[in-house]
């Protein structure tokens, strides 16, 4: 493969660097120099399948609603800024900074001399800049811990009425697993999806991640989410040496507890927030070894080559797999490589934004039931129904850090965090940080 060139960050000082991408037999490295600073050079893939072969061309959306003038350059304009080239297909909406845990590898640092929580008056405002920007998205309450507002519910409840159809909500587990009538309160209000921290079924990685056993209540906030018909998308932050070895185990977890779970989503962990500690190679677990270690760990019960590249972000940023389960347990590969999101070939990148955000929808709320009876639907409504309730996603996220950091990728970024001044901002660049702490935009006022 030849050296492809972009753009990155140096890890000490943040400033922008060239950067290219270099592959040393099958193993490939984001290489980038810092004037001040020095040479760093990262792994981001390992093996099969092929980087040269992942990639995939997109199209660029044509602009965005009130767009931020392009100033001071790529990473500092966000907002979205004119050059941005993806849609929102899903805000991630911080409505505390406070927590119930002191997770190590907590991304938003949370937790710790947190500011006054949003009213209610100021996330409506919110919303209506989020809904002016972007339009009806799925909208992902998050924080902080969510569930430690009382008045999350009500929270939920005005999501929907400014108009977004699909809410979830980004949790620990923690009161949903003391409190069941919580989780039926929050169906109640509209919520959708519970998007569960779920590292494992034993505790010691609970302990390593996140500071104590959990695993028992993680279980007893899958039951109240299901009791609630809730859908539940169970999400794995995957490191190497405490939970890579446990793949197979939370699939096959996650396959037996349809069909209220709807996916397993894995994340491999990044170095950000609490993680300040400069990251060996070895340290680093990339999405071809969690496809091929997704086959091994469950003797083919999915296989790598399921999985293929998004075609609402950058390519280089996920893979995703959609099956139906079988009575017997296994499961039957339903996607394509055009996918849920779009063509191999170059496609618009707002028309892989529009389908998976219709994807997201259709596949991580709790089914309906299958009706039954001629009265009640035709043969072919049955059909979808069941379908429906059968269907299991798997995917995974790489959000970058500034070892990671691709410029390129950002622009084609489509999760984007609602800043607290109403500016919509890539994930990945709103909570990189340097190895001393300094961050891009978290905690900095436009």
């Amino acid at each position: 493969m030849p050296e492809a060139a972009t753009r990155s960050l140096c890890p000490e000082c943040l400033q922008v660097l060239p950067a290219v991408y270099v592959q040393e037999g099958a193993e490939v490295f984001l290489r980038k120099t810092c004037p001040e600073h020095g040479v760093f050079q990262t792994i981001v893939w390992r093996g099969e399948p092929a980087f040269a072969g992942w990639l995939r061309p997109k199209t660029p959306v044509p602009g965005h609603a009130e767009a931020r003038p392009a100033a001071l350059g790529c990473p500092r304009d966000c907002g979205l800024c004119a050059n941005h080239r993806q849609h929102t297909c899903c805000a991630v909406v911080e409505i505390t900074q406070r927590c119930d845990l002191g997770c190590p590898v907590c991304y938003a640092a949370s937790g710790s001399d947190a500011p006054a929580d949003p009213d209610l008056t100021r996330l409506g405002w919110l919303l209506d800049r989020l809904k002016a920007q972007s339009g009806d998205c799925v909208v992902q309450l998050s924080g902080g811990e969510p569930c430690v507002r009382d008045d999350l519910p009500a929270i939920v409840a005005l999501c929907k009425a400014k108009g977004f159809s699909f809410v979830q909500i980004n949790t620990n587990g923690l009161r949903l697993a003391r409190e069941p009538d919580f989780a039926r309160r929050l169906a109640e209000a509209g919520a959708d999806t519970i998007y569960l921290q779920f590292d494992s079924l034993d505790d010691a990685p609970y302990v390593a991640l996140r500071g104590r056993p959990l695993r028992d209540t993680k279980l007893r906030a899958v039951d109240a989410a299901a009791a609630a018909r809730l859908g539940v998308v169970l999400v794995a932050t995957v490191v190497l040496g405490v939970n890579d070895g446990h793949l197979g185990a939370l699939l096959r977890f996650a396959v037996a507890n349809g069909p209220a779970v709807r996916g397993l989503h894995l994340q491999p962990v990044s170095y950000f927030g609490r993680m300040l500690s400069i990251p060996e190679d070895a340290q680093r677990i990339t999405l071809p070894e969690l496809m091929r270690g997704l086959e091994t760990q469950t003797a083919g019960l999915v296989h790598a080559a399921d999985c293929i590249p998004p075609g609402c972000e950058h390519a280089l940023c996920s893979f995703h797999a959609s099956y139906i389960r079988r009575p017997d347990g296994s499961l039957r590969l339903v996607s394509t490589p055009e996918g849920c999101c779009g063509p191999a070939s170059a496609a618009p990148a707002a028309e892989g934004a529009r389908k998976a955000k219709d994807f997201t929808r259709r596949q991580w709320a709790f089914p309906e039931d299958t009706p039954e009876g001629a009265e009640a639907a035709g043969e072919m409504d049955r059909f979808l129904a069941d379908a429906r309730r059968r269907a299991f996603s798997l995917s995974a996220m790489a959000f970058q850090d500034a070892w990671t950091m691709d410029l390129e990728r950002l622009q084609g970024c489509c999760i984007h965090v609602l800043s607290p001044d109403g500016r919509l901002i890539p994930f990945c660049s709103y909570n990189c940080t340097s190895r001393h702490g300094q961050t891009l935009h978290r905690g900095v006022k436009a």
